[in-house]
């Protein structure tokens, strides 16, 4: 299994073959790199089970954007500086996206841009798919490059293009609950620890921007697209639940479909198999069952600082605590909502009304 790592410049080599196209582009780059492994500065690197690189990826904060045109408004802009992966098939462009969102929340920034040539198709698409659009364009000694900027503040009313923000002024607020099991599976930099995570150093596989959860709920069919979702850990059976149950993730629905939506098991199985916990033999064998019908899937935003357990979400946020009430899924209001984000000690850039 691949490993995506947050190392200095110094921790890498600089001679891996992965960097060759990159030193074919920029004929600066070798100098470049060393230059940044002077200044102990960091990147994302990505490697395979035998240790060579293959995906890479530089965020600079606060940077100027001075050498693009048209100039950015001004503000704080966070620059992806360098980016490049093999894709494989896989999930990788998201979850390095995903670390420049989380940059980008943490630093506060106002905007994110990228400089990409135009004969890198599949980095655009990548880009343009949560909300980046053509700003300009950048003149260099390499070539001309196209500057590809997303707000940080604006938004566009929409589950991918608004990513990694959360519009609750419209939307209506759920909690689903989700078995210890699966949940550290699904979200892995929510996973229950002491102190609070710090989400640009989590280096999970699992960091995904997309989740798909399969369940037996009826209720949850009634969810619609950009629906708020509270991720309820249950009980690891390790202490009373009263104490150790916790809210810990606020996601986004995507879209809720049943098994009969269907028409195979092989189409049910491309739709799952990348964003579910599940294998394909489990996927497979809930086809056949049906024993839980109802497939959701929504977009991983943000892990809670601090995660309320049941005593808050009871005494503190009001939720039902009665002995026989089951908390499997059902609705928040506004002010259950808002008080859990408090709770949970959220950074407020993540919220926009």
């Amino acid at each position: 299994m691949d490993s995506l790592k947050h190392q200095r410049f110094s921790e890498f080599s600089h001679e891996d073959k992965f960097f060759d196209s990159l030193k074919a582009d920029y004929q600066e780059f070798p100098a470049w790199l060393d230059k940044k492994s002077d200044a102990g500065e960091f990147a994302y690197v990505l490697y395979d089970e035998a240790h060579n690189i293959e995906g890479f990826m530089y965020l600079k904060e606060n940077d100027d954007a001075s050498d693009i045109s048209p100039n950015l408004p001004p503000g704080n802009h966070l620059k992806i500086g360098t980016f490049k992966f093999e894709s494989k098939g896989t999930l990788r462009g998201q979850r390095f996206l995903k670390k420049a969102f989380d940059h980008a929340i943490a630093s506060h920034s106002d905007d994110i841009y990228v400089t990409v040539f135009e004969k890198h198709e599949h980095l655009i698409k990548l880009f343009q798919a949560y909300g980046f659009y053509k700003h300009g364009e950048k003149e260099t000694v390499n070539g001309k490059e196209f500057v590809y900027a997303r707000s940080m503040t604006e938004v566009n009313g929409d589950v991918l293009l608004d990513y990694p923000l959360v519009l609750p002024a419209q939307a209506r607020k759920f909690l689903l609950a989700i078995y210890p099991e699966f949940h550290t599976r699904l979200f892995p930099d929510s996973k229950l620890i002491t102190d609070s995570p710090d989400m640009l150093q989590d280096v999970s596989h699992a960091n995904s921007i997309h989740k798909i959860y399969i369940c037996g709920m009826r209720s949850v069919a009634t969810m619609k697209r950009g629906d708020i979702i509270v991720i309820y850990r249950t009980g690891d059976g390790k202490g009373p639940a009263y104490y150790r149950a916790v809210a810990s993730s606020v996601c986004v629905v995507e879209n809720v479909r049943h098994m009969d939506d269907f028409p195979d098991v092989e189409s049910f199985i491309k739709y799952c198999s990348k964003f579910s916990v599940f294998s394909e033999e489990e996927l497979r064998k809930y086809y056949k069952e049906r024993t839980y019908p109802y497939v959701v899937r929504f977009t991983y935003n943000l892990a809670l600082p601090k995660r309320p357990n049941r005593a808050s979400l009871i005494d503190q946020v009001g939720l039902n605590g009665t002995q026989g009430f089951r908390w499997s899924h059902f609705e928040l209001s506004n002010d259950q909502f808002a008080k859990i984000l408090e709770l949970g000690k959220i950074d407020e850039s993540f919220i926009v009304n």
